[in-house]
Formats: C-alpha cells, sequence, structure tokens
C-alpha cells in the first residue's frame, strides 16, 4: 500500500450520497474511511471497495470524531478529503414533528459537521486537502421547517470554514442539492436527482487542480 496514496474520509457514509462517493472515490483511486453509525451497512459497503476502512460513528460525539480521525491516521497516516455528509430531514412547519427529533437533527446536521471540521483541519492543513460540506437547496431559500434551518447553518459553516482555512492551501466546497432519490427521503418521487449525481459533483470539486477552489455546488433536477 503506498504512502502517498489518497484518503478520502466521509461521515454518513453507509448509505444514499455517502455510500454514492465511496464507490467514485474508490473507482477515483483514493483510499477510504467510511463513518457511520450503521455497522452492518458501513461492513458490507466497504467489503465492495479495494481499500477501505469502516468505523462506527456518531457524530453528534466528540470522541467518535476523534476515533475516526484517529484510525484513519493509525491506519493510512493522512487524510487528504473530509466529507461531512451525514445528515437527516423532518417534516415542513413548525407543529408537526417532534421537538426532540428537531434536537436530533440540529446535533447531527450543525453540531455534527461542526466537529467533524475541527476534529480533520490538523490534517488537511498538513496535506493541503480538501474539506466538503453537504449542504441543500433548503439553506439557499428559506423554506417552513428546522430542516432548513441547518442547512442554512451549515452554508454559513462553510463560509466560515473557508475564511479559516485561508492561507492553508486546504480548499473548501459546499454541495448543495435539491431533491435526492435517497433513503433520506420516505416516498421519493420520479425526476428526482440520484445518489451518483451528487456523488459526480463531489468528485468534479476534489479532481480540479490545487490552486482551483470550487466554493459551491448547487445541484438541482430539470423539472
Amino acid at each position: 500500500m503506498a504512502d502517498d496514496k489518497p484518503v478520502f474520509l466521509i461521515t454518513g457514509a453507509s448509505s444514499g450520497i455517502g455510500a454514492a462517493t465511496a464507490r467514485q472515490a474508490a473507482q477515483a483511486g483514493y483510499r477510504l474511511v467510511l463513518a457511520a453509525r450503521s455497522e452492518d451497512k458501513l461492513g458490507a459497503l466497504a467489503a465492495e471497495l479495494p481499500e477501505a476502512l469502516a468505523v462506527r460513528c456518531d457524530v453528534q460525539e466528540w470522541a467518535d470524531q476523534e476515533a475516526i480521525v484517529r484510525s484513519t491516521i493509525d491506519a493510512y497516516g493522512r487524510i487528504d478529503v473530509a466529507f461531512a455528509n451525514a445528515g437527516f430531514g423532518g417534516a415542513r412547519g413548525f407543529e408537526g414533528s417532534d421537538p426532540e427529533t428537531w434536537k436530533e437533527m440540529v446535533l447531527t446536521n450543525v453540531y455534527g459537521a461542526a466537529l467533524t471540521i475541527r476534529a480533520t483541519k490538523p490534517h488537511l492543513v498538513q496535506s493541503k486537502g480538501h474539506l466538503l460540506l453537504t449542504g441543500s437547496l433548503a439553506g439557499r431559500r428559506a423554506l417552513p421547517s428546522v430542516y432548513s434551518a441547518t442547512k442554512w447553518a451549515v452554508t454559513g459553516m462553510g463560509d466560515g470554514a473557508r475564511q479559516d482555512f485561508e492561507g492553508t492551501g486546504v480548499r473548501v466546497t459546499l454541495i448543495e442539492p435539491g431533491m435526492v432519490d435517497t433513503p433520506f427521503f420516505d416516498e421519493p418521487k420520479p425526476g428526482n436527482l440520484e445518489a451518483d449525481d451528487i456523488a459526480r459533483a463531489v468528485m468534479y470539486a476534489v479532481s480540479q487542480p490545487a490552486h482551483v477552489d470550487v466554493s459551491e455546488i448547487v445541484i438541482r433536477p430539470v423539472r
């Protein structure tokens, strides 16, 4: 195993956009670190890929985030790309959802992404690597939902991270998809984007020359 082969860490990697990105990154020659709460799905995905490490992680827990980074460095010695992708949504409106679900959503979508940035930052600086965050179209226009509010927070976090990494050589990309047919939605609708569509956008951003920083990619289905 070549020590200079790049390493791609993905949270929320067990299904949907995370799993699709893992498969495309493997095809592009990356070693993978797959992080999520679903150990069975992670293990099955890792078994498909030539060089993939599966690590159970609840992104809300700082100790878990530290552990995935530690496991990555122990196994591969570096982190070149960190994709803060873990997240979930919920119903629109401020009456139909369980407030405990809102709390979980904020902790996963916002706090979890912030912890991923903090945990991976020193290693991204060392490799002059790339940070990506999964935002949403719902983070560009207000919708009546807590989910939309969390994705507005991720939009701001992406801009803030870019400023924080200024001068280090680290690139920061915010991926902002519209509706995607993934387990994220209970009832996928015809004509939506597919997880592979978003994964291709991720790989486009990371494949650019080192002096090119694709700051945001908005991806909409054709209607």
